[in-house]
């Protein structure tokens, strides 16, 4: 409130009209409450923030051992598909040689 009224006043001794300076005031009154963040509105986001970060590095563990186990199924199964070629090649070689 104190802001308002000596905003009000200078406004006043550089000679704006009544009417104007209170438009002012109310204008950057009603922008203050719905632009601005309080203390309360940036505590609910670090809360937010804070939340989220840890959704994220719980999925980021679960990925990474997710990946960690098809890694493994996936060296077995190219392993096994090596074996199988070099199998076929050799059956291969052996029927055409």
């Amino acid at each position: 409130m104190k802001m308002e009224l000596a905003m009000y006043q200078a406004l006043r001794a550089i000679d704006v009209p009544e009417l104007k300076a209170e438009a002012v005031i109310q204008a950057l009154e009603s922008d203050m409450l719905t632009l601005l963040a309080t203390k309360s509105d940036l505590a609910s986001l670090a809360a937010e923030i804070g939340k989220a970060t840890a959704e994220i590095s719980n999925t980021n563990h679960r990925l990474t051992a997710e990946i960690a186990k098809s890694d493994l199924k996936l060296s077995i199964r190219m392993a096994s598909m090596l074996a199988v070629t070099i199998g076929i090649l050799i059956g291969a070689m052996k029927i055409f040689l």
